[in-house]
């Protein structure tokens, strides 16, 4: 029986992946945030229960994999191409301007490959390669749910392709990211771990929704520096 639970929590996660895309495409951008967080929260008991139970599979990896491009990957992309459409096309691009939405779907690709790679990478046993794909979905639900980004006016649309071309590049750098495992508890050596986690706990304060977007830019921030430290 305990074989089967991994791969159940994968499922769970992916499920609710699915739920997201659906809430997103509805204009429900808060709902498809919630499916959002609880796929990541499936997402990591899954890979732990897999490890406690010493039941890891060749099948699980590929399934987490599967689950991931779709919480991951294509909930956050239609959440943005349903942002997209409400914003409307800038009137330059005439009749052209009602594809433009379907740029946002470049991030669900980017975020496969981001996946594909890291199955392969033996260098990302410890930490990342590229910004995680579960960091970059949570960067776009906490910036559509908790800023008006309507409010930019003609400016909204150039940020959000900006931004999602941007984020779509740091998915499949070769930055590397920090990750949050300790090998011991000691200040030492987890420097950079304990200044993100005492940061987050006044940004989730003071920014409600939109705190996650801040902290995934100030984890890209802080990875950016620890590798430039150490390099």
């Amino acid at each position: 029986m305990k074989k089967y639970i991994p791969n159940t929590l994968t499922c769970c996660n992916l499920i609710c992946g699915c739920i997201a895309v659906v809430w997103a495409l509805y204009g429900e951008p808060r709902l498809a945030f919630a499916f959002i967080v609880g796929g990541a929260v499936f997402d990591f008991f899954d890979g732990m229960s897999a490890r406690l139970l010493g039941v890891s599979s060749p099948i699980g990896k590929e399934l987490d994999s599967l689950a991931d491009c779709v919480t991951f990957g294509v909930a956050p992309s239609a959440m943005v191409y349903t942002l997209l459409n409400i914003l409307g096309a800038p009137s330059f691009l005439g009749e052209w301007g009602r594809f433009l939405p379907f740029v946002a779907f470049i991030m669900a690709a980017f975020s496969a490959l981001r996946l594909a790679k890291f199955n392969l990478d033996e260098r990302q046993t410890t930490s990342f390669i590229g910004l995680p794909t579960p960091a970059n979905a949570l960067f776009w639900a906490s910036l559509i749910n908790g800023f008006a980004i309507e409010k930019l006016g003609n400016y909204a649309v150039p940020l959000v392709i900006v931004l999602l071309l941007l984020c779509s590049w740091i998915l499949v750098s070769e930055v590397p990211m920090f990750a949050l495992k300790f090998k011991h508890w000691g200040w030492k050596g987890n420097e950079i771990k304990y200044i993100f986690l005492i940061t987050c706990v006044p940004l989730l304060l003071f920014f409600g929704l939109g705190a996650f977007a801040i902290i995934i830019v100030w984890y890209v921030i802080l990875s950016i520096y620890n590798w430039k430290c150490r390099g």
